[in-house]
């Protein structure tokens, strides 16, 4: 169908299916398998009126060249969001965290990224229009189900986007291997963007000249560097890690008056 997208992987089907069954056109499973997994698809098909085919697996095709697990979506494509609608989205949210991608190329680094967004509460992330990896097939298998719950915001230039969310109250943190501060020692507990370079060159100049601060995360072996979907895991987590400190912290303090209330008890106890 035009304007159609496949989405491929019992996760990302399945995501689908439970988050936004109305873009589901079509479902597609493999005749011959059968199992618990695949009978909660049929299900969520079932409720949503969505029509399933059971081809032979020979037939499903492989959509970028990757494996499909034997089940294939034809869907109505999640457009991305513009500028606007993010910082529409801003003051829904307390203190954001948002992940800005600087010209990573790869599809499974770009999944990986959105999967981990998503499992951290990222509100969105960014990627350039431009010599960049984009929402395809490959990414929403890779995401497992984050390319339909992360919002990706395509902008024409990163730096505009920072800036503004800059003037929005935001830090915005750079992860580079030659930074003088590691990650664990900055504040990443407020509103913040969380920006990474792409592979193998890192951050543009420009992009490193619109940072607050720049971070490295440690390394105690020989390598020397990491992928970036995997520092953008360790720097996700080490956001939501300060950020679970920070509200555990704020709910042991005894709220006013509570000493005193607990003073007034055991004396009036003690003079029963």
């Amino acid at each position: 169908m035009s304007g159609s997208e496949l989405v491929h992987g019992i996760h990302a089907v399945q995501a689908l299916l439970e988050r936004h069954p109305e873009r589901v056109l079509r479902l597609r499973i493999a005749a011959g398998r059968e199992d618990a997994r695949v009978a909660r698809l049929l299900a969520l098909a079932a409720a949503a009126r969505c029509p399933v085919e059971r081809p032979q697996a020979s037939t499903l095709g492989r959509p970028s060249g990757e494996a499909h697990q034997g089940v294939l979506a034809e869907v109505r494509p999640q457009a991305p969001w513009t500028e606007e609608q993010l910082f529409a989205a801003l003051g829904h949210a307390g203190a954001p965290l948002l992940l800005a991608l600087d010209g990573v190329q790869d599809p499974h680094n770009l999944g990986a990224c959105l999967r981990t967004a998503d499992a951290c509460g990222a509100l969105a992330v960014l990627v350039p229009r431009d010599r960049a990896a984009q929402l395809n097939p490959t990414v929403r298998k890779v995401a497992a189900g984050a390319a339909e719950t992360t919002p990706v915001v395509v902008v024409t230039n990163l730096v505009r986007p920072l800036r503004l969310l800059k003037d929005a109250g935001f830090w915005v943190v750079g992860a580079d291997a030659e930074a003088g501060q590691d990650a664990d020692a900055a504040d990443l507990t407020g509103a913040r963007v969380l920006v990474m370079g792409a592979e193998g060159a890192g951050l543009r100049q420009l992009t490193r000249q619109h940072c607050d601060l720049l971070v490295r995360l440690p390394s105690l072996g020989a390598v020397e560097s990491l992928n970036v979907s995997v520092a953008a895991g360790m720097l996700l987590y080490e956001a939501v890690r300060q950020r679970r400190r920070a509200v555990e912290a704020v709910a042991a303090v005894p709220p006013p008056g509570a000493d005193e209330g607990r003073g007034q008890g055991r004396k009036g106890r003690a003079s029963r």
